[in-house]
């Protein structure tokens, strides 16, 4: 079943997730990714650790890794081509599609 989030709550994460109440395991993944994107020099075992520490499993540590490489050659292949931002109702779809069928729905087989 899928979850239903609301939107104010979303776009509070989005601007800043330490501003909005969450789980611990998902304030140190978020954490995480945003210290990956944002500063990845600085990045060492200790933040994993944290993660881990949290609650984190190494399963949804994967995972989240792998959505946050994704999104990060999508960004710079959109930069790199100009490629034209979504319309809303298109964003709308994609995120149906993702949402019931995880991001794999919207992955290459092999």
């Amino acid at each position: 079943m899928a979850a239903k989030l609301d939107r104010a709550f979303v776009e509070a994460v989005l601007e800043d997730h330490r501003s909005v109440e969450l789980s611990a395991r998902l304030r140190a993944t978020l954490d995480f990714l945003e210290k990956l994107v944002l500063d990845p020099e600085s990045l060492g075992p200790a933040d994993a650790q944290a993660m881990r520490d949290a609650g984190v499993d190494e399963r949804a540590m994967d995972q989240a890794l792998q959505v946050a490489f994704v999104f990060g050659i999508m960004d710079r292949l959109a930069d790199a081509f100009d490629f034209e931002l979504s319309t809303k109702r298109t964003s709308r779809w994609l995120g149906r599609i993702l949402l019931r069928g995880g991001y794999s729905s919207a992955s290459i087989p092999g």
